[in-house]
């Protein structure tokens, strides 16, 4: 079946009608027009990955902000938690695990942008939205153009600034973009004193966030003076509920960008006021692309590596130009002096988080260790850093057929492009439902008819057509665009599809995953899925893992999983085997079952949704090195060594990875609280 696109209209493109700071050094500048990013006067698309400083250890840094580079990150954004550095009032601390300062030197020295996120409200799953017990007490309204509240943004930013100055984009600094406030939908006047208020006092970027998601209307902010960012979660963890989501609207290709307002279509295109948030004044850009979920008591859901991918690369074919995922590196809570600080029904909250677990289930877990959507994310990012130039000024246009999500049967498909060239979506993907085979389906651009090809179940891919390449015009591939390096362009080979590729001159090439192929001095190399995976591209050079995901780190190939490792690095003539030798003992785990030795601290966690039994054990482990397995099957599982709370997870289907280090040399002991199903669960 031959499958078309609606006609293309090209939108105005505006330029310079937006209020930001200043663009940075001559030459570098970052400015926003209408449709894209630009970065040195070229059109760019950012990744931006959330890590979040707090949550983790200062000596971990370093090394997880290069295996976020790996992956194909290029921006960290980060929350800075007013109640993790000012829970009591006048007391601010930004020592320690919480040096702002060194973690965004940090991801400078990693090559790496920074968005800070300054609040003051946060949320980010963070108790009182971030806001400090004390906050809350105050006789005077918060969130609000208050004055009593004002005077105190005002000492917290300034808190801030103090922590950053110097490190901002104009001064040469990785500090490129600000998000004022988060998830305030309607109060615009409240978010430009906010803007006015960090401006004055020194926060001066290239971008000014504003999460922009509500209804379909958007959020009322201050146009000209933000961009709005966006997001788009598979599952609702925070839902109150217990009860099977319908199929979600993110894995069909459709330009509006608000999660809450997909499928609404019997609603007018402004609510009773006459707002409307002026979409085509902006690029799309997010911020909150659910990578992962958060795994709360009684909603347990779990995003697989395909999910991620899927989502993703159907955002960017309905024209995301800055790509924002919440989170991309997992981590865990503080307990502070004087309270714990996750989000919890104690709080006022509808679902209650684990107290130190915020692993997110993502890109990289709380300790570090590498999950699918890392690797599978990576294929569109070597994509994106790449042609991301070519990609950005290109718009989105839909099929003549669209599918809604219960739609199982119908191809989902999109492209971008500028009138003539582009890139074909395709995506025959569904969460938690098996989309049927699309046989016999032949890709007609207006421009380039594709060779007929088929896509089996659970497939999303991108072809390019009329891209230039190398200084040749590549009128067709049916295989999908991953990187480039001098004299050489690598492509993703999908099971089941063959490899073709058409050049303007007429000369046509096939090639099976895992060959190359010549053509005026430019190597072609096609990989399938399962070497594509280990795929790096790190300073300039190209690397495939053996199985194995491959970081920078002090000059050095590093791999992210523990022992000795082999990798391929393409020289220009093919790849070249290197083998790392690096001694490792596994730690094993010895468990002892014993009777409560103590009444747990945290027992209230054990305890959620009614009493339970309880059963202990002491463990230990055999070196500090690697991890040891939790598999049991409960509801809450917490670690205590020494008498406090190190660890703790809510049992989601899957063993649970703790760093033997974590136990070692410590007096240590397992709870594990009786399983009840009584808690939605995809497992």
């Amino acid at each position: 079946m031959r499958y078309g696109f609606q006609e293309y209209h090209p939108a105005a493109l505006l330029e310079g009608h937006l209020h930001m700071g200043d663009p940075g050094p001559a030459g570098k500048e970052i400015r926003i027009n209408s449709r894209y990013l630009e970065r040195g006067g070229k059109p760019w698309i950012g990744i931006m990955g959330e890590y979040h400083f707090v949550r983790d250890h200062r000596e971990n840094w370093p090394a997880e902000l290069r295996k976020m580079k790996a992956g194909g990150i290029t921006i960290v954004g980060t929350y800075v938690f007013w109640i993790y550095h000012e829970e009591q009032e006048g007391e601010v601390d930004f020592s320690g695990d919480l040096d702002l300062r060194a973690f965004v030197q940090a991801c400078g020295e990693a090559g790496l942008s920074v968005f800070l996120r300054i609040g003051p409200w946060a949320h980010g799953e963070c108790r009182n939205g971030g806001f400090p017990d004390w906050l809350l007490g105050k006789p005077f309204p918060l969130r609000q153009d208050h004055p009593g509240y004002l005077s105190l943004v005002r000492r917290w930013y300034e808190q801030i600034f103090r922590q950053v100055q110097g490190l901002f984009y104009r001064d040469g600094g990785p500090i490129i973009g600000v998000q004022i406030e988060n998830e305030l939908v309607d109060a615009p006047d409240h978010l430009l004193t906010l803007k006015r208020l960090a401006a004055e006092i020194g926060f001066d970027v290239p971008i000014y966030t504003a999460t922009g998601w509500n209804s379909r209307y958007g959020a009322k902010i201050p146009v000209e003076e933000f961009l709005p960012v966006f997001g788009a979660y598979v599952e609702a963890p925070w839902e109150a509920h217990t009860d099977r989501l319908p199929l979600s609207w993110h894995y069909v290709f459709d330009p509006q960008r608000n999660d809450a307002a997909v499928g609404k279509d019997l609603i007018g295109e402004t609510d009773d006021t006459g707002w409307r948030l002026p979409y085509e004044r902006y690029p799309f850009a997010t911020c909150e692309l659910g990578a992962g979920l958060p795994v709360s008591h009684h909603r347990r859901a779990v995003v697989s590596g395909r999910d991620a991918y899927a989502l993703s690369l159907v955002k960017l074919g309905c024209g995301n130009n800055l790509v924002g995922y919440y989170m991309y590196h997992g981590g865990t809570n503080r307990i502070g002096r004087l309270s714990t600080l996750q989000e919890s029904r104690a709080t006022g909250y509808p679902n209650d988080y684990a107290i130190l677990n915020y692993d997110f289930h993502t890109c990289l877990t709380q300790y570090g260790e590498v999950r699918e959507q890392y690797r599978l994310l990576n294929l569109l990012h070597l994509f994106v850093n790449d042609f991301g130039e070519l990609l950005a000024p290109m718009e989105y246009v839909g099929g003549m057929t669209k599918a809604d999500p219960d739609d199982l049967r119908s191809l989902r498909y999109c492209m971008r492009t500028d009138g003539d060239g582009g890139f074909v979506f395709l995506s025959n993907y569904q969460r938690l439902a098996a989309m049927e085979e699309m046989r016999d389906v032949t890709i007609d651009t207006g421009t380039v008819v594709f060779p007929t090809i088929s896509l089996r179940s659970g497939l999303s891919l991108i072809l390019p057509f009329r891209i230039p390449i190398a200084g040749r015009m590549l009128t067709y591939a049916t295989g999908q665009l991953l990187c480039r390096t001098e004299g050489a362009v690598f492509f993703l080979v999908p099971n089941g599809i063959p490899f073709r590729m058409k050049w303007e001159d007429g000369e046509e090439m096939t090639l099976a995953a895992g060959s190359t192929a010549e053509i005026d001095g430019l190597t072609v190399v096609a990989l399938g899925t399962e070497e594509a995976r280990f795929l790096r591209k790190l300073s300039g050079s190209v690397y495939l893992g053996q199985g194995v995901d491959l970081y920078e780190y002090e000059g050095r190939i590093c791999s992210a999983e523990l022992g000795s490792y082999l990798y391929r690095r393409w020289t220009g003539d093919g790849f070249e085997e290197i083998t790392v030798e690096r001694p490792f003992r596994a730690a094993m785990l010895k468990r002892t079952a014993v009777s409560e030795p103590f009444r747990p601290p945290y027992e209230e966690e054990l305890n959620l949704g009614g009493s339970r039994r309880r059963t202990w054990y002491r463990i230990e482990v055999t070196s500090p090195e690697g991890f040891v397995e939790i598999p049991d099957v409960c509801d809450v599982s917490q670690i205590y060594t020494d008498g406090e709370l190190a660890a703790d997870n809510y049992y989601c289907g899957e063993p649970w990875r703790i760093p033997a280090a974590l136990i070692c040399g410590k007096e240590a002991y397992l709870v594990l609280s009786e399983w009840k199903d009584d808690f939605y669960r995809e497992f």
